[in-house]
């Protein structure tokens, strides 16, 4: 453990805490551990983030005053790629890697968000005895999470199902830490930019970062039955506005948001979505009541498992996007606006809020 010979935790040279945040391949291996960073600050840590030389936590991290370290990392493939001959060797070099920073650094803690990255940074931190916490963000553990999961002292879940999952009283109800920026939307700056107003309930369609084919069909075909009683926020994804509906009144269309998203949030009175973890629990400790439509084609199922546990708690309605229509759409909206209260009373009763508290609690406790 990162201890001196006197037993003493050890700390930078500016009295602060030290930890190793680390995760990445894609955005929702990296924006739950960058909502942490306000925490951990204001608790006096000293965050190092380690991650891929090239992937999306190098450019993401690069926003944020904190040091970051690239290793080698590999995939670890269920399916046939010639990457899987030479990955297994990058794997060992990032584990080699990541054991001689842990060793400069000398952390009191790691904490994992996932993703491959992950694996060989949680693996050479347990041979080196730095206690190890992991979050797993769907259902159901994946391959890199799994393998990290046996030398992790705390998995943070997101779903009461996870728990039940994980063995050994490692497995700890948290929910997803979300960024505190998003508490913090402004209504009026999404009406003024949309050009809405404030006497007609609004929806806010989102088919993740690249859109959805299927969500932006058929939206665009319930448009006309929709937009009778609602105004619509659509974003579609880049490359996906459909310039012929670029003037309609009542429905403004987005390829991509960024620094808007959090007013446009404050704005929807209901949410269409995939059903990506961190973006259900954003909807979540939002208090958004929602209509999910998860992923099925090209996807290990976990989008239909997370839906299902929402569901299940009374927190989102569900359409299979097998099953998707124009008409459903309608009727499944309006079922879920005349219900919504229904829907935010049992978001109020969830364990999963408050995540990042109940997270840095936990890095401090494992300390």
């Amino acid at each position: 453990m990162a201890i001196n010979q006197k037993g003493d935790f050890m700390e930078s040279k500016d009295g602060k805490k030290k930890i190793i945040l680390t995760g990445g391949g894609t955005a929702g291996h990296v924006t739950p551990n960058i909502a942490l960073l306000p925490e951990l600050s204001r608790r006096g840590f000293d965050v190092t983030y380690i991650g891929s030389h090239e992937g999306i936590e190098s450019r993401l991290i690069a926003d944020f005053d904190i040091p970051y370290q690239g290793i080698q990392t590999g995939k670890l493939r269920r399916y046939f790629d010639l990457r899987n001959l030479t990955d297994p060797a990058r794997v060992l070099i990032g584990y080699r890697e990541a054991k001689r920073l842990l060793r400069q650094i000398d952390p009191a803690v790691v904490f994992s968000k996932g993703g491959f990255v992950g694996v060989p940074v949680v693996r050479a931190a347990a041979s080196l005895g730095i206690p190890c916490i992991i979050h797993e963000s769907d259902m159901t553990p994946g391959l890199a999470n799994r393998i990290c999961i046996p030398v992790a002292q705390k998995v943070c879940c997101n779903f009461p199902e996870t728990v039940r999952m994980i063995t050994g009283g490692k497995a700890v109800l948290t929910g997803s830490p979300i960024r505190e920026e998003l508490r913090h939307g402004d209504k009026a700056a999404a009406l003024k930019l949309c050009g809405f107003n404030e006497n007609q309930p609004l929806i806010m369609v989102m088919g993740g970062s690249l859109g959805a084919v299927s969500i932006n069909q058929t939206l665009q075909a319930a448009l006309p039955q929709l937009l009778e009683d609602f105004q619509i926020i659509h974003v579609c994804g880049k490359g996906n506005i459909y310039e012929p509906l670029a003037h309609v009144r009542g429905y403004k269309q987005f390829d991509y948001v960024k620094s808007e998203l959090k007013d446009l949030l404050a704005a929807a009175d209901l949410v269409v979505s995939r059903a990506g973890a961190n973006s259900i629990c954003e909807l979540l400790a939002l208090r958004k009541p929602n209509l999910l439509i998860p992923l099925d084609a090209g996807s290990r199922g976990d989008q239909i498992m997370n839906a299902r546990s929402f569901e299940a708690q009374g927190f989102s309605l569900v359409i299979k996007d097998g099953e998707l229509s124009a008409q459903l759409l309608v009727d499944k909206i309006l079922e879920l606006y005349f219900s919504r209260l229904n829907y935010i009373e049992a978001m109020d009763k969830s364990d999963q809020t408050e995540s990042i508290v109940k997270i840095v609690d936990l890095i401090e406790e494992v300390i």
